[in-house]
């Protein structure tokens, strides 16, 4: 009988795929770069056939085989993993390692609040968890490397079963003496004159926000920071406090942010928007027919109680009128 390539070989292929680097890819599998190098060469072995085109010169360069066989992989790995998922799900509901991505808008303001209702609700749950962006996230849930994540709706969810579990508003964050500093609460519309400042792309957040002002697809003048800022835009939602704090112009904020006080100390005022759109979905999301989504479901009341929207604080004097 042919020997079968090892789960082990086929995480060095995706991470290879995944990082296009040897080094980040053997750092990313907690192996030596040699290590990942010498796997990746006994699977050509095994396979008596290249999945690296070694004469493409500098970089890593993939053959149309070893291209097909990334995907492949992905979907045997997670194939694998449904076993173990199935076992877990067997000896008892939410026991046992759970690997939960979260996005980055996401986990620094809903963590504090999700854990201890998690080992509140979840005494035998061990929770491993990764941030990262959409994509990546989504990627390893094809992958098996994740067994469910925290994203924010609209998205590109590659076909994830979904279960939304709280609406989070948005805020719009402008400097203090800014003419739209004087409402109680700014209307969608009222940012279509504004330098909209957003997050780089990659995050789900830019285009929901982009969504919610209906600017998709709009003029250039609302891509971030306009002319005046070259089109830089920031990584972090942190970042972009910073920005509206240095009068570079206005932007959206989850209102999970909010809440956490991302905005304290900054002296920027934040007021609710209003109108169509102006909110994201909290949702749990995983693979179509995974062992556990009975698990997942039973998962998502306990989040949302941990997202339960909280009192935001009230200006000390009622903003005067608008013109």
């Amino acid at each position: 009988m042919t020997p079968l390539p090892t789960p082990q070989q086929l995480r060095y292929l995706i991470a290879l795929a995944e990082h296009q680097h040897f080094g980040r890819a053997a750092a990313a599998c907690a192996v030596t770069q040699s290590t990942l190098s010498a796997g990746i060469l006994a699977l050509e072995r095994q396979l008596d056939a290249r999945i690296l085109d070694r004469d493409a010169g500098r970089g890593v360069v993939f053959t149309t085989l070893g291209r097909d066989l990334f995907g492949r992989a992905r979907a045997a790995l997670a194939a694998l993993s449904s076993v173990q998922e199935a076992a877990d799900a067997a000896r008892a509901p939410m026991s046992g390692p759970l690997r939960l991505g979260m996005i980055p808008t996401v986990s620094p303001f809903l963590l504090p609040r999700m854990m201890p209702a998690l080992r509140a609700a979840f005494p035998r749950l061990r929770l491993f968890l990764r941030e990262d962006t959409t994509d990546r996230l989504v990627e390893r849930l094809q992958s098996g490397g994740l067994d469910a994540a925290l994203l924010a709706l609209p998205c590109a969810c590659g076909g994830m079963d979904t279960v939304a579990f709280a609406r989070d508003g948005f805020f719009a964050a402008m400097p203090a003496d800014h003419v739209l500093a004087r409402r109680a609460s700014v209307p969608v519309g009222a940012l279509s004159a504004e330098r909209l400042l957003l997050l780089e792309d990659g995050h789900c957040l830019r285009d929901q926000v982009l969504s919610a002002c209906g600017l998709v697809g709009g003029p250039a003048a609302f891509e971030p920071g306009g002319d005046a800022l070259g089109g830089f835009a920031a990584t972090s939602l942190h970042t972009l406090v910073q920005m509206v704090a240095g009068g570079l112009g206005v932007t959206l904020l989850p209102r999970l942010a909010v809440e956490a006080g991302i905005a304290d100390g900054t002296g920027i005022t934040i007021r609710p928007l209003s109108g169509a759109g102006a909110w994201r979905s909290l949702s749990l999301a995983w693979r179509p027919g995974a062992p556990r989504a009975a698990d997942y479901r039973v998962l998502a009341p306990v989040l949302a109680e941990a997202a339960r929207a909280h009192p935001v604080c009230a200006p000390a004097e009622s903003p005067p009128p608008h013109a």
